[in-house]
């Protein structure tokens, strides 16, 4: 539907990125995707599984500075200013929500192979600051429009978690994503910078989607033991 809703006059790249997150996002993702559409059958009615979720996102996610830090950092674009600054606002909250969260559900739960875990986040973490950090122009902003437009499928898996716990969900502040596709539709010289901003998008979307193949497999595990 939202290709379908995207204008003839949007950008390449705002359309791109339609693409990019209807194709590789968290969405569409096996394991994500029922809980981020609410089925009652996804993982998040088993609270390991979604402690495990917390836990793996904060690591890749909850640190300061963040991934949204660094592209600020490296982003040139006047245009984007005021929608990377409404961002790193926003994102201060989730990350106050994310060790909320934490605290609720507990410790990371106990899976076979936890040291393997622990360096392959690790790895990831320092992938996506390699990405928002990058010298390539648009790929550090490209890396940050995905992170925003990823966060609405991570955030609804939160929210569903959280109002299990009896926890009340904040209001989201990041841009939505109307607000950030006119932010994409309105970048100068998008021909220079496209290329590099689907980089930064797609990589980051890989690392995401390695993370649920992770929590997938180690929910396998408990259970198989």
């Amino acid at each position: 539907m939202d290709r379908l809703c995207r204008s003839s006059a949007s950008s390449d790249v705002a359309n791109l990125f339609v693409e990019l997150l209807g194709n590789e996002g968290t969405a569409v993702h096996a394991y994500c995707a029922p809980a981020v559409h609410g089925d009652r059958q996804s993982f998040v009615r088993d609270l390991v599984d979604f402690a495990d979720f917390v836990h793996l996102v904060t690591l890749l996610h909850g640190q300061i500075p963040g991934l949204i830090d660094h592209a600020a950092s490296r982003t040139v674009e006047v245009s984007a200013r005021a929608w990377l600054l409404q961002s790193l606002e926003a994102f201060a909250i989730e990350r106050e929500y994310l060790g909320k969260l934490c605290v609720a559900v507990g410790p990371l739960p106990s899976t076979s192979g936890h040291h393997e875990t622990s360096t392959i986040i690790a790895q990831q973490r320092h992938a996506v600051e390699m990405l928002a950090l990058s010298d390539r122009r648009g790929c550090a902003l490209g890396t940050a429009v995905a992170m925003v437009l990823e966060w609405n499928a991570i955030r609804s898996v939160l929210d569903a978690g959280a109002l299990r716990l009896g926890i009340e969900p904040p209001v989201c502040r990041l841009p939505t994503k109307t607000d950030t596709l006119k932010l994409l539709d309105s970048l100068p010289e998008q021909e220079r910078i496209a290329r590099a901003m689907s980089f930064g998008a797609s990589q980051l979307l890989g690392q995401h989607n390695g993370m649920w193949d992770l929590l997938e497999a180690r929910a396998d595990i408990r259970r198989s033991h």
